[in-house]
């Protein structure tokens, strides 16, 4: 069964998760890099539009229920290949040689905002859905690659507040602080934005990629790392 489609609409290649609450399991990282290699292969493709198919979530973050499934069966090594395999995702997003846009469509928790701020650019729609990171409440502590791809995205002073507080943001208010390049006032709105943005990017592939690869040169390295320390003692939970 897909989770992940995607379809070519000119230039744009629209990539579009479609299992409804769209939470974060190894099948999910497969279908997404199945995604990028197909995209990647037609040259003719300029930029690409991440969505969701459900009318109230984005991506609900990883698929706690599955992950905690893993742990009581101690399959530890499928919950390191799964994190490595979202890693894995969030660094094709850094360095693809062709802007990567998210159109948030609703509620972006935890590691589905995280997958929306490993993006060059996001807009969000604002009838419905928020944004946040709700790690703190649930005892995730970030990966430091993760860290240090976020603060690309949001700025420190709210993402320290975001973070810290697990508060729960609108399209409104991160427009406001530039998370987002517009809040949309609908679906509609929403994806005729991102495709018209989408559609100015005639860029070449090679200076494209290689300033994105310049830029996140200190993020990859921290990815590359630091975070196989965490990953390979599972070191993914507080316990207190």
């Amino acid at each position: 069964m897909s989770v992940i489609e995607w379809k070519k609409e000119g230039g744009v290649a629209v990539i579009t998760m479609c299992n409804g609450a769209n939470k974060q399991n190894q099948e999910f990282a497969k279908q997404m890099n199945r995604c990028f290699d197909e995209i990647l292969e037609d040259t003719s493709l300029s930029s690409v539009i991440l969505t969701s198919s459900d009318e109230k979530n984005f991506s609900q973050g990883i698929d706690i229920e599955w992950m905690g499934q893993k742990m009581q069966d101690q399959d530890f090594e499928t919950i390191k290949s799964f994190m490595y395999g979202m890693n894995g995702i969030f660094k094709r997003i850094l360095l693809m040689p062709i802007p990567v846009i998210a159109a948030i469509n609703g509620h972006a928790f935890g590691n589905g905002a995280i997958l929306a701020c490993a993006c060059d650019f996001r807009f969000m729609k604002k009838d419905r859905g928020f944004f946040c990171f709700p790690e703190v409440d649930v005892s995730i502590p970030f990966l430091p690659g993760m860290i240090a791809f976020v603060r690309k995205a949001v700025p420190e002073y709210h993402f320290n507040e975001m973070l810290l507080s697990g508060k729960r943001m609108t399209a409104e208010a991160l427009a406001a602080s530039h998370v987002i390049m517009k809040a949309c006032d609908n679906q509609e709105a929403l994806m005729t934005e991102a495709m018209a943005f989408a559609a100015t990017f005639m860029k070449k592939r090679g200076i494209l990629g290689e300033l994105k690869k310049r830029l996140h040169k200190e993020v990859v390295h921290i990815m590359e790392t630091q975070d196989p320390v965490h990953i390979d003692a599972l070191d993914l939970f507080v316990q207190e």
